[in-house]
């Protein structure tokens, strides 16, 4: 009891915790009958957050500063209520390893329209791999505060309790004359390195370099993320486009048999002008058949890419049209995406990295320079002798002048992953370049496209209508009709890939260079 309340009286006057708080804990084991025991298991924790507490000035932050911001904006996920992977009370995604045991679990029952960008903020938030890499930041932000703390002063304390004793199987002589006693000491000492060749410095910054690129990672992933997204959900139009088309060719097969049907009541027609529509019929059916399959696919994949519950399917809420223009040149997208791209700049993280890693494996041989001090306590337990104290500081050099060759080996590594990182960054350079001009030419290829098919389109149906009046007429055959409405069917399809692949290339511009969708 009086254990905690001193305790308490110390958290209060280091003014690093709230009194509230304290009074609150200290209550908390006041009520409880087992309070020997639980003093005795919790003790120590407390103590250990007291000190560390103490130590860090009340702000246990890696010393890069505050840590990245892993929030994520819920706005657009909210205005469509879409169920999302469980988030715990830390924001910490929930790692569920059960399976579904019945087909229920896994039957679909929800079927909901989204936007792409509905679609890209709802991967962000439950894509694993984002969530890796921010994980990886703040792991890095430890290493980096784990490598400053070798350029602190390093205090240990150590104790002993020694038992010693008379000779029991040789020289009884000196036995008789020498007792045994019991003892206790303690050393407290003091370490600072004042010179290392630069190693500490070197780690230090060689771990803050590796937080810059693991945001680096950070910002690529969340692209490539972005990336599938954009490709399953352009899929997923397509898709839902083309069973619409399959379904107007239904229609106008359908008519057509109807006419060719009233054409061979009227005497105008023939059998074989019935059985060719039927076949036409039957041939837009299982292309229906087909692009039903097709855009089941589609939107398999795009809740697999969202990670959403198993009960959800999803459906394209974009219209099929143009998304905008690109207003730069081929040149200022290549400039643009240099500048940008976390891929390119990776490379030149990870030479710095090995610099500096090139400069502490070179350190191992060089001298080392320490300041010491120490502190000594013994007392026989024994005896009524007073305890004896002394101490001592000094400086210490220590030179492995001869490690086999080790320490350069270190350094002729880190020398090469220099290199290699260079060749990276060459390989990485010229492979951007050809992503964002393949990505340019595509958009131009297809702009043309969505002016040459809508043309198409236009000239395909009024093909259609003149065929059916000439059938009608009984100037034209089933055949006519039949090659009109394959027409009209094509010139549909072609006209909305033109789309598609418009706005294809031109999220992969926008992505390569890093301006967003």
């Amino acid at each position: 009891m009086i254990i905690l309340f001193k305790l308490s009286k110390m958290l209060k006057t280091s003014q690093q915790l709230d009194d509230r708080f304290v009074d609150k804990i200290v209550a908390k084991y006041l009520d409880r009958t087992d309070l020997t025991n639980s003093i005795a298991q919790k003790l120590p924790s407390i103590l250990a957050i007291v000190a560390l507490n103490l130590a860090t000035g009340g702000n246990i932050e890696p010393a890069l500063g505050s840590p990245i911001d892993l929030s994520i904006n819920q706005s657009l996920v909210a205005q469509n209520q879409l169920t999302l992977i469980d988030m715990n009370g830390n924001g910490k995604l929930n790692n569920d390893l059960n399976l579904p045991k019945t087909g229920t679990e896994v039957q679909i029952t929800n079927n909901r329209p989204l936007t792409l960008k509905e679609a890209i903020a709802i991967a962000l938030q439950n894509n694993r791999d984002v969530r890796v890499s921010r994980l990886t930041i703040s792991r890095s932000q430890a290493a980096v505060s784990q490598a400053q703390a070798a350029q602190a002063v390093q205090i240990g304390l150590t104790g002993n309790l020694t038992e010693s004793g008379s000779p029991v199987f040789f020289d009884p002589q000196v036995a008789s004359t020498s007792g045994s006693g019991t003892s206790t000491s303690a050393r407290l000492s003091a370490t600072y390195n004042i010179f290392t060749a630069d190693r500490d410095a070197s780690n230090v910054r060689a771990a803050q370099e590796q937080v810059n690129f693991d945001r680096l990672d950070l910002t690529r992933v969340e692209q490539q993320v972005q990336s599938n997204v954009v490709t399953a959900y352009y899929d997923l139009q397509a898709a839902d486009a083309t069973v619409l088309i399959n379904r107007a060719a239904i229609e106008d097969a359908t008519r057509s048999l109807s006419d060719a049907r009233l054409q061979e009541k009227a005497g105008t027609g023939t059998k074989f002008d019935i059985l060719t529509a039927e076949v036409q019929l039957g041939t837009t059916n299982q292309n229906l058949t087909s692009a039903l399959g097709t855009q089941q696919t589609a939107r398999k994949k795009i809740a697999q890419l969202l990670s959403v519950d198993n009960n959800t399917e999803f459906t394209a809420a974009d219209k099929v049209q143009e998304l905008g223009t690109w207003n730069y040149s081929i040149e200022e997208s290549v400039v643009l995406a240099y500048k940008k791209r976390p891929e390119l700049q990776q490379p030149l993280v990870n030479r710095t990295i090995a610099e500096q890693r090139q400069i502490a494996a070179a350190a191992g041989d060089a001298p080392q320079v320490s300041l010491f001090g120490n502190y000594n306590l013994s007392k026989s337990l024994s005896t009524s002798a007073a305890a004896q104290d002394d101490y001592s500081v000094g400086l210490q050099l220590s030179w492995s002048f001869w490690d086999g060759g080790a320490a350069s080996a270190g350094a002729t590594q880190q020398k090469v992953t220099q290199e290699i990182s260079e060749n990276q960054f060459t390989t990485q350079r010229n492979q951007i370049r050809y992503d964002v001009e393949r990505a340019y030419y595509s958009l131009d290829t297809n702009k043309k496209n969505i002016l040459t098919s809508t043309q198409a389109l236009k000239q395909a149906e009024e093909s259609l209508k003149l065929a059916r009046l000439r059938f009608q007429a009984g100037v034209g055959t089933q055949t006519d009709v039949i090659t009109a409405q394959s027409n009209l069917t094509t010139a549909r399809g072609n006209r909305i890939t033109a789309i598609v692949n418009y706005n294809r290339s031109l999220s992969s511009l926008r992505i390569a260079t890093v301006l967003g969708d």
